[in-house]
């Protein structure tokens, strides 16, 4: 954004996260699960049960998800560091997408999602989601992924960092996402064809 003061990048190594990664995913998260108790269930559980468990419940919830496979994100590291998350699947994993009518499918092509960012407070604005959402495109397309979507938001002016967890069009853009739909005037749905190398 204009006037906005440019932080020195960031060099960040990403990783799938496996069990052996769980706890540097619990320190990145903190006591509040990276957002009022999320740990980022929102778009996996209907709204009843995601409030329900909101804490400590949606946090023994995840480390399921993380024990059982395959991993339901990516972790990103500055010197060994966890520094931030993004979490990806198969569209068909995130169940709250069915309630959504900004967010319905395009068409019938099968798609993965990339669904939340979550950046360590010193790492923001350093590159660190631009970087996730390059591993998160590789991790999909050895996944067996084609088509990798997002549904990051379009503000016409700055917002708190709470309100953009699903990523920037100006990030996906960059990332080479092209937009598909809009049926809202802050929320694109942006795509990335994946090559299969």
């Amino acid at each position: 954004m204009p006037g906005a003061r440019q932080l020195p990048q960031v060099q960040i190594l990403c990783h799938p996260v496996t069990p052996e990664r769980w706890p540097d995913l619990e320190r990145l998260f903190g006591e509040r699960g990276a957002c009022a108790g999320c740990w980022c269930l929102w778009w996996r559980l209907p709204a009843v049960q995601w409030r329900a468990q909101r804490g400590e419940a949606n946090r023994r919830a995840l480390e399921d998800l993380v024990r059982v496979g395959p991993p339901p994100g990516l972790l990103a590291y500055v010197d060994g560091e966890p520094v931030g998350w993004c979490a990806l699947a198969p569209r068909a994993e995130y169940s709250r997408f069915a309630k959504s009518r900004t967010l319905q499918p395009v068409d019938d092509q099968p798609v993965w999602s990339v669904v939340c960012f979550f950046v360590a407070r010193p790492f923001r604005g350093r590159g660190v989601s631009a970087g996730l959402l390059a591993a998160a495109a590789e991790f999909a397309r050895r996944g067996g992924a084609r088509i990798l979507e997002g549904y990051p938001v379009d503000p016409k002016s700055r917002q708190a960092d709470a309100f953009v967890y699903t990523g920037l069009t100006s990030t996906f853009r960059r990332a080479g996402f092209v937009e598909v739909a809009r049926r809202s005037p802050t929320r694109p749905i942006m795509r990335l064809t994946l090559s299969s190398k």
